[in-house]
């Protein structure tokens, strides 16, 4: 799994009819102090994360299990995270 913050939505109307009409989400990777990683990936999320939230990310085959039937996605939410603490100091709290 991987941190990412929420920094925006994606709307795509027309899509493959295997594509299921998920909410996709514009997230950066980032670590665990908040700095980005990778910045502008798109993740389905079935959980209703919002933007500046900072989330859970499954990428690969394990994104595609969100729902019952497989999906054509590689980036899935699987979590909004509450706090983030590492060494007895609190880097992310919600």
């Amino acid at each position: 799994m991987e941190l990412g913050k929420v920094v925006g939505q994606v709307v795509s109307t027309v899509r493959d009819a295997s594509m299921p009409h998920l909410t996709l989400l514009l997230v950066d990777v980032v670590d665990g102090r908040g700095r980005v990683l990778y910045s502008g990936q798109v993740a389905a999320d079935t959980l209703g994360a919002g933007e500046g939230e900072l989330v859970l990310l499954a990428r690969g085959s394990s994104a595609r299990k969100i729902l019952e039937k497989p999906v054509p996605v590689d980036l899935s939410v699987v979590g909004i995270v509450d706090q983030v603490s590492s060494e007895g100091r609190s880097l992310y709290q919600k």
